[in-house]
């Protein structure tokens, strides 16, 4: 069994490079996959390993950065390693939206149980801030995605909300909304609030029954999506777009595996589906003789 942790902290972070390196070997000799993201505001990582190394690496990264908790953390199971190596990037943003990170108004914070009561409300606008992409996979009823494919443009959206309403966020692990919230308070906005913990809190902590979520949550690493109680969902990547698709999309004549789907089959050069069919071939005769692929991509 593999445990697979999310995590993030703001910090002012100094020696970047040093602390990089410090831990890509660190991830080498402990056989930790994932990635973590160092920027001068702070940290952001999913990682992945056996209990016993997944706590020591969680450890590991405290003491290397010196906090003592995590702004946020999550932990999941997967029967398979989701990842395929361990990475450690420098970065100007833990999220690219071109504002700093100052103090946090953590009271904004809303937990599974009263975001429901929250969202419900008439005077709630209720904002995904995830990618269109991940939004189609699935979201709160009554949940509006802007349509941004760039973090980066998101201030254009935002500015524009109205300020008489109450702003109700939310995105996969909760650090894309830490971003929006400063930006929206910075701009006047009195009522802003953020699901804690994201969605896989919630999808963690809310049975089926009582939820209002809708559908699967994307996550970026090869379970592809999970479900109520973080069980592994039902979509898959297309080879073509790198993008998720559903079990009834998988049914479209347009949709050949290894090559193409309903989202990109028809902007695909034949070039392109030419190469994509002899990589999936070399797939194909590989799991045939019980080896692995450079591209495996199934578990």
């Amino acid at each position: 069994m593999y445990y697979i942790s999310g995590f993030y902290k703001f910090k002012k972070i100094i020696n970047k490079k040093k602390i990089k390196k410090v831990l890509q070997s660190y991830f080498i000799n402990e056989g930790i996959k994932g990635t973590i993201i160092i920027s001068s505001e702070g940290i952001n990582g999913n990682i992945s390993a056996n209990k016993k190394n997944l706590d020591l690496a969680i450890n590991k990264i405290k003491n290397v950065f010196n906090f003592i908790t995590y702004d946020s953390i999550n932990l999941s199971t997967c029967k398979f390693q989701p990842f395929h190596r361990g990475k450690v990037k420098i970065k100007k943003e833990v999220v690219p939206m071109g504002i700093k990170v100052t103090k946090r108004k953590t009271e904004n914070y809303v937990n599974p149980i009263k975001w429901n009561k929250l969202i419900k409300e008439k005077n709630t606008f209720l904002i995904d801030l995830r990618k269109p992409f991940e939004h189609k996979v699935g979201a709160f009823r009554g949940s509006i995605n802007p349509n941004v494919n760039n973090f980066r443009e998101f201030p254009n959206y935002l500015k524009n909300l109205n300020k008489n309403k109450t702003i109700a966020m939310f995105c996969t692990g909760g650090i894309r909304c830490e971003k929006a919230s400063i930006f929206l308070e910075r701009k006047g906005f009195k009522n802003v609030f953020q699901l804690k913990g994201g969605i896989i809190n919630y999808l963690k902590k809310i049975k089926k029954k009582k939820s209002l979520w809708k559908g699967e949550c994307y996550v970026f690493d090869n379970r592809v999506s999970i479900k109520h109680g973080l069980a592994i969902g039902s979509f898959s990547i297309c080879s073509g777009c790198r993008k998720p698709i559903s079990v009834k999309e998988k049914k479209s004549k347009k949709y050949e595996e290894g090559v193409s789907c309903p989202n990109c089959h028809d902007y695909l050069k034949e070039s392109q589906k030419i190469r994509f069919r002899m990589r999936q071939k070399q797939i194909y005769l590989a799991k045939k003789v019980g080896k692995k692929h450079i591209f495996y991509k199934e578990f």
